[in-house]
Formats: C-alpha cells, sequence, structure tokens
C-alpha cells in the first residue's frame, strides 16, 4: 500500500518582532495584572502557564512566588499555600524541573509515577531499601503529614553526594514522592511536608493515568496556550524522547488546519507553528511597562529561545567563580516593553529590609534616564514585595 503524502502547508512569514509580541502575548507580560487578585488568581496563573519551576536559591524571593509576583502584583505568599493545602488546585511534580502544575493535570503524570515504581526507572534512588519505604509510609500513615525533621530515629549514613542528606527516610520519601504513593501537602519555605497520595487529594474516585496520545497532545497544548508560537526544542525542553511524536501531531494538526507553520525571519534553520488566530494581531507591550524577572522565569529558562527572539543570552552565573562572572551572581532581566533591556544583580538584605543592587548591567542601546525610573520604581515594588511592606 502506497501512502499519499498530503500537499505541504506554506509557512507563514513573521517578523522577529512580531513573534516576540505574540510569544510576551501568551506569557502574560503585556499587561500589568493578568490574572486578578486573591487565591484565585494563582490559580487561573498556574492553569495557564502550565507550570511554576521551584528552585531552593534564596538570594532575592524565591522563584516560584516571584514569577508568580510578576504576572500578579498583589500576589501573596499564603495564595499559593492555598492553592496547594487548601484548595489543592495545584500540586508538585516534575517538569522539566520541580515545579507546581495545575491539579486538573495530574493524570499526564500518573504514568511517569507509576514508572518510577520499577527499579530500572530510578538509579538515583537505588539506595533506597523495601525497609526505608515501609518506615515512611508507617509513619504517615500513623502520625499524618511529616517533614523530615519529625522523623528523628534514622540512623545516619555517609553523604552520597553535596546535596544528599544523612537521613534514609529523605530519599525514601522523596522516592515515594516520584512513584505518586506521597505528595507534598505544604511548605515552610522550603521544608516540605509530606501527606499520603490519596489522603492529601480525598478522591471520591482517583484519576485515570492518561495515554500516552493524550501526554504528547498535553504538551503540545500546554506549549501553544503558554508560548504562541512554537518549536519542537520549545515544546519538547529538556524532553528530547518526545519530539518524534509531538512533530507527528503537530503534522497532523498541520493537515486538518489547526495549525499553520511559521516562518521567523532570521531563524532560517527553526520550524515553528501557532494556531492562526494568533498570527492576526500581535500588539506590542506598552512600552511604559517594567518587569523584573525571574532567571528561572517561562519566558528566561529556555536561552536558545529568548536569544533568538530577543536578541539576549542570559547568563545564569551562581555556579561561575566570581572573577569570570559578567552579569553577576544572581542576575535578573529586565523586561521593558518588548525589549530585555537590562540585567541587575540583586541581593535581598532581609536585616535592613533593603535590596542591594550589586551591579546594574544596561544592554546596548537601551540606557536613559526614563527608563531607569521606571525600574527603580518596579524595584520598590519588588522590594515592599520582598520585605512585606
Amino acid at each position: 500500500m502506497v501512502r499519499r503524502r498530503t500537499p505541504s502547508t506554506p509557512a507563514v512569514s513573521l517578523s522577529a518582532t512580531a513573534a516576540r509580541h505574540i510569544w510576551l502575548r501568551a506569557q502574560c507580560l503585556d499587561q500589568f495584572a493578568p490574572f486578578g487578585a486573591g487565591p484565585e488568581a494563582t490559580e487561573r496563573a498556574v492553569a495557564h502557564l502550565g507550570y511554576v519551576q521551584i528552585d531552593t536559591i534564596n538570594v532575592v524571593e524565591r522563584c516560584h512566588h516571584h514569577i508568580l509576583w510578576t504576572r500578579i502584583p498583589a500576589y501573596q505568599r499564603t495564595d499559593l499555600a492555598h492553592a496547594q493545602g487548601t484548595a489543592k488546585s495545584v500540586f508538585e511534580y516534575w517538569t522539566h524541573a520541580l515545579a507546581y502544575v495545575p491539579t486538573r493535570d495530574l493524570p499526564v503524570f500518573l504514568p511517569a509515577m507509576r514508572a518510577y515504581r520499577t527499579a530500572e526507572q530510578r538509579p538515583w534512588f537505588g539506595s533506597v531499601t523495601s525497609a526505608d519505604l515501609r518506615k515512611v509510609m508507617r509513619l504517615l500513615k500513623r502520625d499524618g503529614p511529616q517533614t523530615i525533621r519529625d522523623i528523628d530515629d534514622d540512623v545516619l549514613v555517609e553523604k552520597t553526594h553535596l546535596w544528599a542528606s544523612r537521613k534514609p527516610s529523605k530519599k525514601a520519601l522523596q522516592l515515594a514522592f516520584f512513584r505518586g504513593e506521597v505528595t507534598i501537602s505544604a511548605r515552610e519555605g522550603m521544608l516540605k511536608r509530606y501527606d499520603l497520595f490519596d489522603r492529601h487529594f480525598g478522591w471520591e474516585r482517583a484519576p485515570k493515568p492518561a495515554t500516552a496520545r493524550a501526554i504528547v497532545d498535553y504538551k503540545l497544548d500546554r506549549a501553544l496556550r503558554a508560548q504562541g508560537i512554537v518549536s519542537l526544542d520549545s515544546i519538547c525542553h529538556l524532553d528530547a524522547r518526545s519530539k518524534a511524536a509531538v512533530h507527528a501531531t503537530i503534522e497532523a494538526r498541520v493537515n486538518r488546519g489547526a495549525l499553520v507553520p511559521v516562518a521567523v525571519d532570521g531563524l532560517n534553520k527553526a520550524t515553528h507553528w501557532a494556531e492562526s488566530r494568533l498570527l492576526e494581531t500581535s500588539n506590542a507591550p506598552p512600552p511604559d511597562l517594567v518587569h523584573i524577572l525571574s532567571p528561572f522565569d517561562p519566558l528566561i529558562i529556555q536561552r536558545k529561545r529568548l536569544k533568538q527572539l530577543f536578541g539576549y543570552e542570559h547568563l545564569f552565573e551562581a555556579y561561575v567563580p566570581k572573577e569570570k562572572r559578567k552579569l553577576g551572581y544572581f542576575a535578573l532581566p529586565i523586561l521593558a516593553g518588548d525589549h530585555i533591556v537590562a540585567a541587575l544583580d540583586l541581593k535581598a538584605d532581609r536585616a535592613a529590609r533593603s535590596m542591594l543592587i550589586q551591579s546594574w548591567t544596561w544592554l546596548p542601546g537601551h540606557e536613559s534616564r526614563a527608563l531607569k525610573r521606571r525600574i527603580e520604581d518596579s524595584l520598590d515594588r519588588f522590594a515592599a514585595f520582598q520585605f512585606g511592606s
């Protein structure tokens, strides 16, 4: 049997500027308060973005709170705690990194959780014994939600790496988390409180794992919603194994007219796609709108895409020797309108309740007194959020 090839769909030509505007709109960075305020705004933001990355670095506000504050100026840290622990509308799991994701998407993650129950899928947890797992599960069943600090009867072992714990129970809890047997029900700073998965969610009927096809659709739809214009690299960030299946799904949607190929000027080797309705308008954000971005913000985390569409190469230099840094230990990109205009290396002095500017690096062609004043106004807001004033 010979399969007849569908005639190729011509690509829509788009300027890099228009592509940038579409991406900013999809990231909800073309407005000041796109999600409103209150706990529901946090739920809406996580649902739209698809994930909000979690990281331990605490030089300024932790990135999960920072990412949400960027899009919700009235954001309170308790809003995220409410979404996780009370409304249970978000939960923690691994995307390309540990992240908050919408609970509505939990079926997509269940197959990965089940895969962790086989030894060959979890080499990192090879030292966890069945006895370790039984112990932590027994404690949770008997005593309710626990942090690792609540477990004080472990026989301590030597660390296997810098970030490891000497408590075998910690790695056992982590494995149970990846297996979907426990979940993180709350955080106190970065201290995780674990609970039994089913008890935390209180299911009347537990969700069923998504099919392989539904997972591919989810990855594509999440990228289309939060990126606007997508490429295989942007959809499958740090997930190269999914590229073949995602590409097949893209081709199917192009063939039925749900997506169109996009040729972005200056990116001859990179193929992009979008929904045609998004290409009809691509208005620039207000030029006086300033956002101080986390280096883990979804707009920044994909460095290659950022450079392609913004012409800006962000350097994360926390692990670079001081004498080799160009932007600083924890530089934050500054978005003004539709351009990255500067990178500020900031540090929160919590004792003095002030924000220290370690260095201020302007990008060529953007330095001006008026823009500096607008950035300083945003820094004042950021400091007020940091220190609760």
